[in-house]
Formats: C-alpha cells, structure tokens, sequence
C-alpha cells in the first residue's frame, strides 16, 4: 500500500525547526503512524539531524485533524497549519 504523504518545516528557533509530514487521504492506526514517524526521523538522521523533532498529521478538515508528536512541537505545527504559515510538498519514504 503506498499512502499519499507530504512534508513541511516549522521553524521554531535558529537553529531548530519541527518536521511535519502530513498524510492524505487515509486514517492510519496508531502504530502506522509511529512507524511513519521513525523512517523519517531514519531519513533525516542519514542527513546528519540525529534529534529529529517529527509531528504526524492527518485528517481532512480542522474538525477531523489529527497531531500526533511531542505536545510541544504539535502545538506549533497546529498554529502554523491554521494560520497558513506551513508550506508542503510531495513526500516519499522508502
């Protein structure tokens, strides 16, 4: 099954910012979603980000989205996706 994901950065200091990435069209149960989360932490400590901050986001509309992460880091990528500050695009996990 291959799902639909996308990715956007919030930048939260100078020098950190919190990895978003967003799945389309599908609810996944929780242990996907955790699996989703650690091939991207994978991908960006291959990229020399050893402590990865990542947040999961799914769902269609502000009644039905889902966050799942540190409590900090989704309450700042909920901020930026409800004030339109977090741009993405097209994302692909091996």
């Amino acid at each position: 099954m291959s799902l639909r994901l996308s990715y956007g950065i919030v930048r939260d200091a100078p020098r950190r910012v919190i990895h978003a990435v967003r799945v389309h069209d599908e609810i996944l149960d929780t242990p996907e979603i955790i699996e989703i989360a650690e091939r991207m932490r994978e991908r960006l400590a291959s990229r020399g980000e050893t402590l990865a901050d990542v947040v999961v986001v799914q769902g269609d509309s502000k009644e039905t989205l889902r966050l799942f992460g540190e409590g900090y880091s989704v309450g700042r990528v909920r901020a930026a996706l409800f004030n339109a500050a977090l741009s993405l695009s097209p994302l692909e996990l091996d």
